[in-house]
Parts: C-alpha cells; sequence; structure tokens
C-alpha cells in the first residue's frame, strides 16, 4: 500500500532563488536518497514541481511547491519504501536545508 508523506523545508531566499536552487540541485537532492535515485524526470508549470523517480527499483511520484518562505513537497511513497517514510523524510529535509541554505 502507498504511502503518502509531506515535507516542508523552510527557507528565506524568497521564492525566485529557491526554485533556482532547486531547479540546479533537485537530481543530486533525489540522487542521496536511501537506495539512489535513477531515471528521474521532472518538468515545472510556475513555481511547482512534478516528478517521478526510479528509487531502490519502485516508482515514487510527487509534487514541490516553491513558496516565498519555504518548500512543500508531497511524495507518494510505494510498497517497502513507505516503511522506510522517516528515512526518507529525514535525508530530504537534511539535504534540501542544506541546498537552501543562505550562502
Amino acid at each position: 500500500m502507498a504511502k503518502p508523506l509531506t515535507i516542508t523545508i523552510p527557507h528565506q531566499l524568497g521564492a525566485a532563488e529557491a526554485r533556482s536552487r532547486i531547479e540546479s540541485g533537485f537530481a543530486d537532492l533525489t540522487a542521496k536518497l536511501p537506495g539512489g535515485a535513477a531515471k528521474v524526470e521532472q518538468s515545472w508549470e510556475g513555481d511547482r514541481l512534478t516528478f517521478a523517480a526510479l528509487v531502490a527499483g519502485q516508482d515514487i511520484r510527487g509534487t514541490l511547491d516553491v513558496l516565498a518562505d519555504n518548500i512543500r513537497m508531497d511524495i507518494v511513497l510505494p510498497g517497502i519504501l513507505g516503511m522506510l517514510a522517516g528515512k526518507i523524510s529525514s535525508k530530504l529535509k537534511q539535504e534540501g536545508q542544506l541546498l537552501l541554505d543562505k550562502k
């Protein structure tokens, strides 16, 4: 059974800079997931990124909304990945925060 996962990561960059960082770093972010990500597909519509990836042999799909002071990821984790939701959430928050930290 699929498990929905929502992750919110605060930032102080403004929407335009946050989106720029997500555009340039999203593939690296997904590659750091437990089991790694292969075959990442993504498309933007406004400030919403729709994505699909193959993680540990499982198809995951989700959206990422870029807001003025945070990003929100909604992901559906199928099968065994649902049991790893805590670990996946923690890793995405950690790596996402690094991507969005002011430099």
